[in-house]
């Protein structure tokens, strides 16, 4: 009659080493420790590796498909059909569709805010003439006499600044008649409502004057 042999081990370990039975019951042990050059390569690609990306939640992208776009005004977009072009406000301008570009009611508006700069100017230049015509050899002082001067020299740099600024109104004038003002002298592109708004005798786009500007700094006049 055979016997059967007994383990000298009555604990049985599984292959990795984690589990054993005693008595048909199964137990768990806890993981050997790692060495310490395991463990310094685990604190170093803990340290080194790529950040993982932040997880997205699931509403994100719901709220932002729920967003409503945005809308122009419809009282605004369509206050110029019912006013003159010298009567529109730059809000009613800027919300008109992009296929009325420069129309009619639109070189009006620029036309006469042309000239209102135009006489503006132009009233300046004539309270500048009386300005000058003050004689300072009348005033004792001579500190206040000194000042007077240096007022009249102030005065007389921002007049020739106007001067060269009417120059370039009349050639806004002129372009205006000639059906060119709005697009730009280098690419016949349109030069925009926003830029004209902000400079209304503006020849160029902004990306044309950016490289001119640029071209200007690299080789000089």
């Amino acid at each position: 009659m055979s016997k059967t042999p007994v383990s000298s081990n009555p604990v049985g370990k599984t292959a990795g080493g984690k589990s054993t039975t005693r008595a048909g019951k199964s137990t768990v042990q806890p993981p050997a420790p790692l060495s310490a050059e395991a463990a310094a390569a685990s604190r170093f690609a803990d340290r080194f590796s790529p950040a993982r990306p932040a997880a997205v939640p699931a509403y994100a992208d719901s709220a932002a498909a729920a967003k409503p776009a945005a809308k122009i005004d419809p009282k605004l977009a369509n206050a110029w059909k019912a006013k003159a072009g010298r009567d529109l406000s730059e809000d009613e301008l800027l919300a008109m569709p992009e296929s009325e570009y420069m129309n009619d009611k639109q070189l009006e508006f620029f036309r006469a805010r042309l000239t209102g700069l135009k006489d503006d100017l132009l009233s300046n230049a004539g309270e500048t003439t009386e300005h000058l015509r003050e004689d300072t050899s009348i005033v004792p002082d001579p500190a206040d006499r000194a000042t007077i001067e240096e007022e009249h020299a102030l005065e007389l740099r921002t007049r020739d600044r106007e001067r060269k600024l009417l120059k370039k109104i009349a050639q806004a004038l002129a372009r205006l008649d000639s059906g060119e003002y709005g697009y730009c002298d280098e690419t016949g592109e349109p030069i925009g409502l926003r830029r004209l708004l902000a400079r209304p005798t503006a020849t160029l786009s902004l990306e044309a004057q950016q490289r001119r500007e640029m071209k200007q700094k690299m080789f000089g006049d």
